[in-house]
């Protein structure tokens, strides 16, 4: 249960909001929403956990929350993305609404449950389970008959709702339709409504030369432009959580018109809401667009960070704070703020005050895909933990056996921060000088002769006597051979990181050595 009092989390600040502005509710709906159009990326994920992240401040308050994820799949196809297979064929849809277009990856029915899969299959991972609504299907079935009639009949009122915030040049002129129409014929959206009965029938005509009358109530072809639909659905669904990128959220931009409509055309207030920033990529200038393909997915993400880390990401930054998600160095520095917080969570290091305590447990909890866990993970500073998969030339469990005191209950969590570490050595972003492999296939280095009688010294005399030794008595004996043997050693360190992993540096080398062990150095060093 979070803290009543204090609120310090920004979930906490805003489900609070929630509850005092809409009062007592049998059922809290909170929403967010995508289109379709091309890989669901990172950033989209923003709004996905941010809802998520407050509906469960609302459960923790014992409030019952509906959590909805609408997929636009209605809307139209507008452009094909740069990553996408088979683009010629995916041209030939441009103008239809999305779930008619093809998935040319092959796997699903259509382009649009192709990306619906692909988000609904992972977010289980982190711990989201939204109820998921196809627009599509519930335009089709004619649920949005009635907001859809009331648009037209209300159409002077919402074009001048819709003005409110526009300068002369970009005001709508002539006449407005709210309601738009795929052609029956075609399956595009080239129409034109021409006129309106008042009643439940409309007629458009269709640049392929198409024209037709068409009864709203059992038309499977016309559907709200999405400034309409939006506040519409935010009274279908009796939204009172719906939060929006900082465009959207822009000084009369989308949301402020949104809500005018919806108070006014459909008779209810606006969901609370907040602005969300874009999410950036170390070293991938401007933000990322699902249309143009220039993305990282959430699987992309989860290759390198644990499920827990990829929340903490999210729950520790406040959701109007741009930041960059980094698959360099700055990996290390992520998993140990969030070990940091999991032990000031766990009380086994001791916060600055009570109020550091309160937020980052919170956070912590937050975190979790499943909530509290049963204990502390086992952990391993991820720097160290990256040393030890490369001497082990990434066996997972070789490393898992290197800490018989780990619990049951910690092994998996272990085992995945294993193979995000492993996964960020071999391909996802860590630096060339970083990366190592032991010498284990007998090769020898070219070393010079002073370097080669230093390093029979240290296999005859020092490697017996490694394990007795502590790191830095270990490396003060280093030293003691370079010095007996007249060696710079900056030289002799060189020479035994050429000897080991083929480059000239490495992680510190005492260390290093003693991590790796007498026997396996012993194998490696003795060809010389």
């Amino acid at each position: 249960m979070a803290n009543e009092k204090k609120l310090l989390h920004w979930a906490d600040q805003t489900a609070e909001k929630i509850i005092r502005e809409c009062g007592d509710l049998e059922q809290y709906t909170c929403a967010s929403g995508i289109t379709p159009s091309g890989t669901v990326h990172i950033g989209n994920f923003r709004e996905i956990i941010s809802v998520d992240l407050v509906v469960r401040a609302l459960r923790d308050r014992g409030k019952n929350v509906r959590f909805i994820y609408s997929w636009d799949d209605y809307d139209v196809f507008r452009k094909v993305p740069e990553n996408m297979p088979n683009p010629e064929v995916l041209a030939q849809y441009l103008r239809f609404p999305i779930t008619m277009v093809p998935d040319t990856f092959g796997r699903d029915e259509s382009y649009a449950k192709h990306h619906e899969h692909d988000v609904e299959s992972v977010l289980p991972e982190v711990g989201i389970f939204p109820e998921y609504l196809y627009q599509a299907e519930r335009y089709r079935a004619g649920m949005y008959a009635e907001g859809m009639k009331t648009a037209m009949d209300n159409r002077e009122k919402i074009k001048e709702l819709l003005n409110t915030y526009r300068d002369e040049d970009h005001k709508i002129t002539g006449e407005y339709w709210p309601v738009s129409v795929f052609c029956t014929a075609c399956n595009k959206d080239t129409t034109t409504v021409d006129s309106w009965s008042g009643e439940w029938s409309l007629h458009y005509t269709c640049e392929c030369g198409n024209a037709e009358n068409l009864d709203l109530r059992t038309a499977s072809v016309a559907k709200l432009g999405w400034r309409v639909d939006w506040p519409m659905r935010w009274a279908y669904e009796n939204v009172v959580f719906e939060p929006a990128g900082k465009d959207h959220h822009s000084q009369g931009g989308s949301f402020d018109t949104a809500r005018l409509v919806s108070s006014a055309i459909y008779n209810k207030e606006a969901p609370i809401s907040f602005r969300y920033d874009f999410i950036g990529l170390k070293g991938l200038p401007g933000k990322m667009s699902s249309s143009k393909g220039k993305v990282i997915s959430l699987p992309d993400v989860l290759e390198v960070y644990q499920p827990e880390v990829v929340r903490y990401l999210f729950a520790s930054t406040r959701p109007n704070t741009e930041f960059a998600i980094s698959f360099d160095l700055d990996v290390i520095k992520t998993y140990e703020d969030y070990d940091k917080t999991e032990r000031i969570a766990w009380g086994v290091q001791k916060a600055k005050n009570e109020t550091e305590y309160e937020k980052e447990k919170r956070i912590y909890e937050l975190s979790q895909v499943a909530g509290m866990p049963f204990c502390i993970a086992y952990q391993v500073p991820f720097r160290h933990l990256c040393n030890l998969l490369q001497i082990n030339s990434g066996d997972i469990e070789a490393v898992i056996s290197l800490f018989p005191d780990m619990k049951p209950e910690q092994v998996e969590r272990f085992r995945r921060r294993c193979t995000c570490a492993w996964n960020w050595i071999r391909d996802s972003g860590a630096p060339e000088d970083f990366k190592f492999a032991l010498r284990t296939d007998g090769s020898k280095a070219e070393l010079s002769q002073t370097i080669t009688q230093a390093i029979q010294k240290i296999v005859s005399e020092l490697l017996p006597k490694m394990d007795s030794m502590d790191e830095k008595e270990f490396s003060t004996a280093l030293y003691d051979v370079a010095r007996h043997f007249e060696l710079e050693p900056k030289d002799l360190f060189v020479g035994i990181y050429t000897a080991l992993i083929a480059k000239s540096q490495g992680p510190r080398l005492a260390g290093f050595m003693k991590i790796i062990g007498a026997e396996r150095l012993r194998a490696i060093l003795s060809v010389y």
